[in-house]
């Protein structure tokens, strides 16, 4: 394992966050410790920016936040937006068509804050895989009458359009069609979920656009996930490390497995890396 690595990229579901949503005090301490080294420690995620836990950016020098799969990346210094590529109205509108047609909790995520509708809010303990994501929405989320209508007024593109599916057919159906759509990328980070982010948008192109602008190359960055959402960031990393709790896609594309997320994982290398710097 090299050791001269900048940049620390890092997934929260499943891989920095335990599945009670909690950041370990070791973990914590591992962070804190690799920024005093000089690392750039980096949230990767799919959530919108509002939907970061307050104990992952109070963490002492984090300051930069990859959300949305890519499509906005924020300086949580000032707020400002470092990079963004939302999708465009109408394509908004053709992903909400598909979602229509199956049994969905639809959301759409807009300059960092998720919005859901009254009637979806209502699904969340149902259709959410645990109680603590489906806390994490409740607590997270703008509720709005209508997503399409919200949609349509918004003053510009949305970052993401997502859609957690109630029956794993009908999610797999709506896969095909919104693959063969074009225009988008598609991803998923849950077993019932669909993620749509604008075409070129991905978790590897973002870090590697912000790798960019803060003077990194790519074999400087050591990157964590466990998601489908996840593998483009592993494969564009100098080093991709799969949680144990991976899904077996990214196990194969990442470099090294730790892990999980509930033994530390991120903490264990981070650790390691630290040792021997």
């Amino acid at each position: 394992m090299k050791m001269e690595y900048k940049l620390l990229g890092f997934d929260l579901d499943g891989t920095i966050l335990t599945g009670e949503k909690k950041l370990t005090a070791r973990t914590k301490r591992a962070l804190e410790e690799a920024i005093a080294q000089g690392m750039i420690a980096l949230p990767a995620t799919g959530r919108p920016f509002s939907g970061i836990p307050k104990e992952i950016m109070e963490v002492k020098g984090i300051r930069y936040a990859l959300t949305s799969n890519g499509a906005r990346i924020v300086d949580a210094k000032d707020g400002s937006v470092v990079y963004e590529k939302p999708v465009p109205k109408e394509i908004t509108e053709k992903i909400l068509d598909i979602y229509d047609k199956y049994d969905t909790l639809q959301e759409i995520y807009f300059q960092g804050v998720g919005y859901i509708s009254e009637h979806d809010l209502q699904r969340v303990d149902q259709m959410m895989e645990s109680p603590a994501m489906a806390e994490y929405v409740r607590s997270t989320r703008k509720v709005v009458k209508n997503i399409r209508e919200t949609a349509r007024q918004l003053p510009g593109g949305v970052d993401k359009v997502h859609a957690i599916f109630a029956d794993q057919s009908e999610k797999m159906c709506a896969l095909r069609e919104l693959e063969q759509m074009g225009q988008v990328t598609v991803t998923r980070a849950l077993s019932n979920n669909i993620e749509v982010n604008a075409e070129g948008v991905d978790k590897g192109k973002g870090m590697l656009k912000l790798a960019e602008l803060l003077g990194i190359r790519r074999e400087e960055m050591i990157v964590f996930g466990d998601g489908w959402n996840d593998i483009s960031m592993i494969h564009e990393a100098g080093c991709g490390v799969a949680m144990g709790n991976a899904q077996e896609a990214v196990k194969e594309a990442a470099d090294l497995v730790t892990d999980s997320n509930e033994e530390d994982g991120v903490a264990k290398i981070i650790e390691k890396i630290l040792q021997k710097g």
